[in-house]
């Protein structure tokens, strides 16, 4: 069955960097767009960045745009999120899924930033 299991989350300070892992199985990798998503407490689940299956399509929320960078190794069956000067506002559960029709949410990882 589809299974996501993220990794890589932490304590970190404002300003500081952390880079995300997230192992798929139980479907083709290869032929999907993937998506990290993020859930902040007390606010719902939102898209922070998504990749197409050849890793050459990218986009990110405007929040995040210009300092986090998805990646994708289709051999690995991974897909990674580089966080770049992690704000405050950045804390939160961290996901990965289908960018069309996300489902079987894995665990996330967490991620705070704060001094």
């Amino acid at each position: 069955q589809v299974q996501f299991a993220e990794s890589g989350g932490g304590l970190v300070q404002p300003g500081g960097s952390l880079r995300l892992s997230c192992a798929a199985s139980g479907f083709t990798f290869s032929i999907f767009a993937m998506s990290w998503y993020r859930q902040a407490p007390g606010k719902e689940r939102e898209l922070v960045a998504s990749i197409n299956p050849a890793g050459g399509i990218i986009n990110y929320a405007d929040s995040v745009n210009g300092r986090f960078i998805i990646s994708r190794d289709n051999a690995k069956k991974t897909v990674y999120l580089q966080m770049n000067s992690l704000k405050p506002k950045d804390t939160g559960v961290y996901y990965c899924n289908f960018f069309v029709t996300p489902r079987s949410w894995g665990q996330g990882t967490q991620v705070t930033v704060s001094s």
